[in-house]
């Protein structure tokens, strides 16, 4: 009787299929030129942005990279503890934010605070959250650069990786459930994918079709560890399709394109059509944070290579090329941001610190028996007047 021979390590690897065909190729409207290569319908349609929406774009791109170089020096000064840029991806956070509408909650992940600004948050608010101020609604509670904006409908921002995702469900559920016209976008980095939350949410808000968007920043580099030791899926927005749902990869260095992918989530998830994944392919051209030195674990030609396809240039020429942006306008508008943002750290600096009660105020509504004690001997004890 003639027998299979075992199935040793080696006839098991040679069992395997064959290799993943090549990364699907995100969509893209701007080329790296800034050429027009979008949807030729689009580039001749009357109902594409107006020029002043273009421009827009672009102010809050420029402002985002402005403020982030600031926001580092104010760190590398000592005037703030922490600080995490998001140099390089403007263009994703500014092209999805601008697909929302006012009534839309965000479910932010840590790179994610020019959503917030788009959204209406004041600079100095912003720059006073990162100072610890009592000026700040969280009054030096939370750690720095994690802002919330509640008249924005801004949840906040969250170092804890993967878990706003069950959030953004949960917002998104309970509108549809109030009859809402309301969009919950939930933001997530390349890293989030391999947790548990990422699973969860995306199963349950197909499911039970949440009107949600899922947005991955894939910068590339969830702090030190490559993209490529996440998955072996060909890309991250293919996972979509294990939760029956869709899955778009664009081009996040391009705002019109991240625009438009956005849009098109945003309006099918209110529509009643449930959710989607969208993978935006970008780049962090800094540090994971203020703390972090990337050149220990990726080399300078890597940068040198996503330097080349920076958003603000390849939106900057589009516009020059569209005759929506002059060398009078821009300088303009770099020092229009840069006096706002000197005037922001001017004003956030002014602001008060934190009294020390304050930190048991807001742990109940009304303070418990145990908070009081605490408050009294800490008060107390900066007074000189507590004995042991």
């Amino acid at each position: 009787m003639n027998r299979k021979p075992p199935r040793t390590p080696a006839t098991r690897a040679s069992a395997r299929p064959a290799a993943a065909p090549a990364v699907d190729e995100p969509i893209r409207w701007l080329a790296p030129d800034g050429a027009w290569v979008g949807p030729k319908e689009t580039r001749k349609d009357a109902k594409r942005p107006a020029p002043e929406f273009l421009r827009s774009l672009y102010r809050g791109m420029v402002r985002l990279r402005l403020v982030d170089a600031r926001m580092l020096v104010l760190q590398r000064q000592g005037r703030i503890g922490f600080y995490g840029q998001c140099t390089g991806q403007e263009a994703a956070i500014v092209g999805s934010a601008a697909a929302l509408q006012p009534q839309d909650w965000v479910a932010p992940a840590l790179r994610e605070a020019g959503v917030a600004l788009w959204r209406g948050m004041q600079l100095d608010r912003m720059i006073a959250q990162c100072m610890g101020k009592a000026s700040e609604p969280s009054q030096g509670r939370q750690m720095p650069c994690h802002h919330t904006f509640k008249e924005g409908n801004f949840v906040s921002m969250s170092s804890v990786i993967a878990t706003q995702l069950l959030h953004a469900t949960g917002i998104a559920l309970a509108a549809r459930l109030r009859n809402e016209p309301v969009v919950c976008m939930g933001y997530l980095g390349d890293g989030a994918t391999s947790e548990h939350d990422f699973h969860g949410a995306l199963n349950f808000a197909a499911v039970l079709r949440a009107p949600v968007v899922f947005f991955c920043q894939n910068n590339q580099w969830a702090i030190s560890v490559p993209v490529s030791r996440q998955t072996a899926a060909r890309t991250l927005a293919v996972k979509a399709v294990a939760y029956g749902m869709p899955g778009v990869r664009v081009d996040g260095n391009d705002v019109l394109a991240v625009h438009a992918e956005t849009r098109k989530a945003v309006e099918r998830a209110r529509a009643g059509g449930g959710p989607t994944l969208i993978e935006a392919i970008t780049f962090r051209r800094s540090g994971h944070s203020s703390s972090d030195d990337p050149t220990r674990y990726r080399s300078d030609a890597e940068v040198k290579k996503w330097e080349q396809l920076d958003p603000i240039d390849r939106f900057r020429r589009h516009l020059r090329s569209q005759k929506l942006l002059t060398d009078a306008q821009e300088q303009q508008l770099e020092a229009e941001i840069q006096a706002e943002i000197s005037e922001a750290i001017a004003a956030a600096e002014k602001g008060k610190e934190p009294a020390p009660a304050s930190l048991f105020a807001d742990v109940h509504a009304e303070m418990t028996p145990q908070l009081i004690e605490q408050r009294d001997l800490l008060l107390a004890y900066r007074e000189g007047t507590h004995h042991s």
